[in-house]
This record gives C-alpha cells, structure tokens and sequence, in this order.
C-alpha cells in the first residue's frame, strides 16, 4: 500500500474543564506555563463542534500547548473510567531527572492549589521497563492523564 508521506508535528491538547481559571493556575503551578492568547468569539464550525463554548485560553511550557476550554453545558461529572476518551498524553523530557523533578513540583503543586479534582490519585512512581524506558503518571485536576517518559538515545 502506497501512503503519501505526511510531514506531521505535534501542536496543542485541548483540555475541556468546568474551571478555566482553576486548570490554568494549576498548569501554572505545575509546569510553569505561561498565556499565550485567549479567545471569547467563535466560528460556527467551533460552536457546532463544542456547544456552550464561551472561553478558550492557550497555555504554554516550552513545545507543548494546551488548549483549555469550557462549555456552558458541560455535565461536571467528567468521563468515567471505562468511557472513550484519550487514556493519556505521553511527553517525552530530555534527561531522566527531569522525571523527579516533575514528580516533586507536581506534589508542591497539589498542596498550593485548592482545587477541585475529579480523581484524587497521586503521582505515580517512576518506573523503569525492560528497554530502560521510564515513565511518570501523573493526572491534572480534571482527571486527564499525563506520562512524562524519558527514552535512553532519544534526547535530542
């Protein structure tokens, strides 16, 4: 099968959440990201594709962007465990002490924030596969979940 090479590079999550302002502070808090731009005014593609949508602010730490959204009709039970969903993001850091490093400014972040999460589970420990891969879980207050992983020779 012939398949057109497709030159592809990674730009944004979008992170529907019923707290803007609240997933913000917290990305702040846990990898520092700074507001890029932020929108109130939307095309009827956006608003046929995510009804209620009033605000979408873009946030930033080095390549990685979220998009962070609400939708007036949001149900505010978040997706149960079983239901289709991305299971999580996996990104990749340079150096695998970033990975504890990570792990620590998350746990600091969890205390100086008084949010609300939908799912209360601690970072995960790091862990080492068979290829000496090793990753971190972590989840943000909406219960989205992050694997920050460090790949031996992939540093770039």
């Amino acid at each position: 099968m012939n398949r057109p090479d497709i030159a592809m590079k990674f730009n944004h999550i979008a992170i529907q959440t019923d707290d803007v302002d609240a997933t913000i502070t917290w990305y702040r808090e846990f990898l520092g990201t700074t507001v890029e731009w932020e929108l109130d005014t939307f095309s009827e593609l956006t608003h046929a594709r995510l009804p209620g949508i009033k605000r979408l602010v873009e946030l930033r730490a080095g390549d990685v962007r979220l998009h962070v959204f609400d939708r007036t009709d949001h149900s505010l039970r978040g997706p149960g465990e079983r239901d289709y969903q991305f299971q999580h993001v996996g990104i990749l850091v340079d150096d695998p002490r970033e990975l504890v490093r990570l792990r620590e400014q998350w746990l600091r972040a969890r205390e100086a924030t008084d949010l609300k999460w939908l799912r209360d589970d601690p970072p995960s420990e790091i862990v080492t596969d068979a290829d000496g891969m090793q990753s971190l879980y972590v989840l943000d207050p909406n219960g989205l979940e992050f694997e920050f992983l460090y790949l031996p020779g992939a540093a770039s």
